[in-house]
């Protein structure tokens, strides 16, 4: 991972990384307790295909703790200005888990900001809104997946810090079905067939929410499908990208 720009906004701060170049953009935003250095393998798999820009929300990575904790629809907002500022004119936002939750919100609030979006494993299943619930099925998940993943995971967990259990709490108050009716550009819904975070029956209800929307899974893999082996879910990314 290389060292990080920072784009400040309204009090909050984001860490960006920024490779390749090219036309198209891929912003990749992580979910809760993590940050951009997990989507090493995946960006390295999407480079070829353009621009790939991961960022550190505000209060995790190399992102400084905001005075409070961001809502998701905060979050949001904050990604669409930086979106704004750099002026990508063929933007796929990529949200992984509670950064599905921002994806969708960032098209729902600035429709102008990205020409289409990509949801991998999205969270908030309604079945399953409490923290307990959440973090059981996150246990049950990373239970199967590999040391990889539980090196990084732990880490930006780490780096997450004291504030998690409030971070934790804005993303279950989220309601993404709410959001997703809004959402007016083309969407994939990608999860792992094994992922018990995002399980199949959710995604399936995700996508018929959203009034463009497909799904495709990603045989093998769990909730953490663009951390270990990101290579088929970046194909099925980039394959998206140029059809829409």
């Amino acid at each position: 991972m290389t060292s990080a720009t920072r784009f400040s906004w309204q009090g909050a701060t984001m860490a960006v990384d920024t490779r390749g170049a090219g036309s198209h953009t891929f912003l990749l935003v992580h979910g809760i307790g993590m940050g951009r250095s997990v989507f090493a393998d995946l960006t390295r798999h999407l480079v070829p295909h353009g621009r790939v820009v991961a960022i550190d929300l505000p209060g995790y990575g190399e992102a400084p703790e905001p005075p409070r904790t961001l809502t998701i629809e905060r979050n949001a907002d904050l990604v669409a200005a930086f979106a704004r500022r750099r002026r990508y004119r063929d933007l796929t936002i990529v949200g992984h888990s509670m950064g599905a939750q921002i994806a969708a919100e960032v098209v729902a609030r600035h429709p102008d900001v990205a020409r289409r979006i990509v949801l991998v494993g999205p969270t908030v299943d309604p079945r399953a809104r409490r923290a307990s619930a959440q973090l059981g099925r996150l246990a049950k998940d990373i239970a199967i997946e590999s040391p990889l993943v539980w090196a990084r995971g732990a880490r930006e967990y780490v780096r997450a810090g004291p504030n998690l259990g409030t971070k934790l709490r804005a993303m279950l108050v989220h309601r993404l079905e709410r959001t997703l009716p809004r959402v007016r550009v083309p969407a994939l819904v990608l999860r792992g067939e094994d992922d018990v975070v995002a399980p199949r029956e959710w995604c399936e209800a995700v996508v018929r929410l959203l009034p463009d929307g497909s799904l495709a899974e990603v045989p093998g893999h769990g909730h953490e499908t663009m951390i270990r082996d990101a290579a088929p879910a970046a194909s099925l990314i980039a394959g998206f990208a140029a059809s829409h």
